[in-house]
């Protein structure tokens, strides 16, 4: 398969290595340094494009991509995706765009069990809920788009709970989800979920090792949709 990654820093790194290792062509790195590329001449030579970029280019990069009908994949957090002009782009141009907040098939089994216990917890309020999430300090976004997922999950799950804080904000109101966010050293990303009533605490934790398993989902999303159209997440790909 041939690859253009959109964004080159820790992660487009990590993901040039391992398409390697995997038998994959990088066939174009696109970066701050590199910008003056032609979409529709980068169509005739990649497959797929893998975005990793920041929040305030994000939105341009995939567009470009869609309207050249190249299939991307994106794992860059920190802004809402305009879901309808990006499945109209899909349609009209006979392409695919995958999302995800994060592309661990560890953090995705996590985050599939907190549906679980959302589910089950709606009936028992006496259990309430937080989430603290951990990351390096040149990540951007707060809190991580990983915990945000979590909390979501649990919203559309739980009709307890309406929305979520950050602790940090001061809101204490037991509808809403508090998450903890903090920025430590180099912190791959650690995220737990507690569940606690007055009798008992649950909870969850996954710790990233290091961004391997992140650049090993995303290439695995691109395998995924290359010569699909539509739509699509980690659940369509881990079929859960």
């Amino acid at each position: 398969m041939n690859i253009a990654i959109i964004g080159y820093g820790n992660m487009g790194r990590e993901l040039e290595a391992l398409a390697r290792e995997m038998g994959h062509n990088v066939a174009e790195i696109i970066d701050v340094d590199k910008q003056n590329i032609s979409f529709s001449e980068l169509k005739e030579i990649v497959d797929v494009a893998i975005e990793f970029s920041i929040p305030s280019a994000v939105e341009t990069n995939i567009i470009k991509c869609l309207e050249n009908s190249i299939p991307v994949v994106t794992g860059t957090t920190g802004w809402l995706p305009n879901f309808e002009l990006i499945q109209n782009l899909c349609d009209k141009n006979k392409t695919a765009f995958f999302k995800a907040s994060n592309f661990s098939i560890g953090v995705n089994a996590f985050i599939s069990i907190n549906e679980k216990l959302a589910k089950i917890f709606e009936n028992y309020p006496a259990y309430k809920v937080k989430i603290e999430e951990t990351h390096h300090t040149r990540k951007l976004d707060k809190p991580s788009g990983t915990a945000i997922t979590l909390a979501e999950v649990i919203i559309n799950n739980n009709r307890r709970f309406k929305d979520w804080k950050l602790s940090e904000n001061g809101i204490h109101d037991e509808n809403y989800i508090t998450i903890k966010s903090e920025r430590i050293g180099d912190v791959f990303g650690d995220h737990k979920i507690i569940w606690e009533s007055s009798e008992d605490v649950i909870s969850l934790q996954h710790s990233a090792k290091s961004r391997r398993g992140f650049a090993f989902g995303a290439l695995m999303a691109a395998e995924f949709i290359k010569d699909k159209t539509g739509i699509y997440s980690m659940k369509d790909l881990l079929n859960i």
